[in-house]
């Protein structure tokens, strides 16, 4: 990403960030009124209440005000929640009369909380650097994701419940085996974006890697606009770190978010690729920071995805360097609305919020794009409540809703997702445009791990799918 596209992103994904936290004001009356009645709190609460209560502490850091006055924590202020855990635990061990730190370092275990603070900070770089045993195999599965949704440039996206399964496994020489989507496009050789992410893994564990064999069961569309080469990116880290062995900081750090964007280049969609849901990520002059933007409930995606690959490349080559004033303003003004209409579970107004002058329409001039403008007009006739071009395209999202439980059992004429799949048909009959559509959902979960050899479960403690 350069400078401009860089500023861009800045800019836009600040003010979205800005509407998103604004709906969490109505907390603050009822933080100040926790402060209150915090010392209610004691060792005698419910696990939810003791959770978020902390022990009073001497210290000299503001960021660490809420905590010595024993705060309710809000539920985004990760890092603090983090290390009300790590101090809890201390507390723990102090019980269990050991000594900590891990590292050679002992301190004595009293009633001092300077000391019980020095410790706490101990284990906390015990957790941090904490490494595991390597593997010989692992499953990874990855969602598909729809980034931009409109005004969202580079900053915006969501997982969709399309999933590639990644094996990788340690070998003897480099072998990657492909089925599924994009099998006649997708290189096989060490520019493929999988053996990219597990080389950034193996790197960031400090250790040489070996010769892998990766086997890709792909089910997402390639270079079509549905985060093909991020899911690749993201299932060759986690497969690499989990070989290799290591683990990352993700309080406070996002060590993973981090790996993943000095790849991709921004965050919308290895964001929704690690975390699902839908993620407003930006740079904060010092690391890629992201948080989940809530979803209405009952949404549909209806996906139009053409019968040709589109280039990131080439539809970033129609942008323009700058930016006309009010355009950048009408898409500035569209991202909060956006942002705003998703929380608040308003779907009547994600409509205006998709719209945008940015990329969209420069993007949509575009011959081998000619489909998009009358299909997001035909999506929203036929009851579509927005749609827009999904990522640099050439596929085209359109959001519906009043799904509920299995739709295939639900009355078909309480949902509009099959007739809006069908209009979008023929909007892209109608300019010779081929294709096919697929009718799926968002995904609150991102990428995971399936299996692992040797596993992580073992004994009575046990992981879901016995991973």
């Amino acid at each position: 990403m350069d400078n401009k596209d860089r500023a861009a992103t800045l800019v836009v994904g600040a003010i979205a960030g800005a509407v998103a936290l604004s709906l969490y004001n109505k907390t603050k009356t009822a933080r100040s009124s926790a402060r209150g009645s915090a010392a209610s709190l004691n060792s005698t609460s419910t696990p939810a209440a003791a959770a978020r209560k902390v022990d009073s502490v001497s210290s000299s850091d503001d960021e660490d005000d809420d905590i010595s006055r024993g705060v309710l924590l809000r539920p985004y202020e990760h890092d603090k929640r983090m290390r009300a855990r790590i101090r809890q635990a201390a507390g723990a061990s102090k019980d269990d009369g050991e000594s900590g730190g891990g590292h050679g370092k002992e301190y004595p275990v009293d009633d001092d909380d300077a000391q019980r603070l020095q410790r706490t900070y101990s284990i906390r770089e015990e957790v941090v650097r904490e490494a595991a045993m390597e593997r010989n195999r692992v499953v990874v599965r990855v969602p598909a994701t729809s980034a931009n949704m409109g005004p969202g440039f580079d900053c915006l996206g969501m997982a969709l419940s399309i999933w590639s399964e990644v094996t990788m496994e340690r070998s003897d020489k480099f072998e990657i085996v492909f089925e599924g989507a994009g099998f006649e496009e997708v290189p096989l050789d060490e520019t493929n974006l999988l053996v990219t992410g597990a080389k950034a893994a193996f790197k960031a564990a400090g250790k040489a890697m070996p010769p892998l064999r990766y086997k890709c069961v792909n089910r997402i569309p390639y270079a079509r606009g549905m985060g093909s080469s991020s899911a690749a990116i993201l299932a060759g880290l986690i497969g690499g770190l989990v070989l290799a062995g290591h683990k990352l900081p993700m309080w406070g750090a996002e060590e993973l978010l981090q790996l993943a964007c000095e790849i991709e280049g921004h965050p919308d969609n290895v964001a929704p690729v690690i975390y699902g849901g839908c993620q407003l990520g930006i740079h904060n002059h010092t690391r890629w920071i992201t948080e989940r933007v809530q979803l209405p409930p009952g949404i549909q995606v209806v996906l139009f995805i053409p019968n040709f690959i589109g280039k990131t490349s080439d539809a970033r080559a129609v942008l323009k360097d700058q930016v006309d004033r009010k355009d950048a303003i009408f898409s500035i003004g569209r991202i909060a609305w956006l942002v705003l209409a998703l929380q608040s579970g308003n779907v009547n107004n994600l409509r205006a919020g998709c719209e945008d002058k940015m990329h969209q329409p420069q993007r949509a001039r575009q011959d081998a794009y000619k489909h998009v403008n009358p299909m997001i007009e035909a999506a929203i006739a036929a009851g579509a409540d927005t749609a827009y071009l999904s990522g640099s395209g050439p596929t085209v999202a359109a959001i519906t809703s009043g799904a509920a439980g299995d739709i295939f059992l639900q009355r078909t004429k309480e949902r509009v997702d099959k007739q809006v799949a069908e209009a979008m048909l023929q909007a892209a009959a109608s300019v010779n445009v081929g294709g096919e559509t697929f009718i799926t959902t968002p995904t609150d979960g991102g990428a995971y791990v399936v299996s692992a050899e040797p596993k992580f479960s073992e004994g009575a403690i046990r992981y879901p799918g016995d991973v």
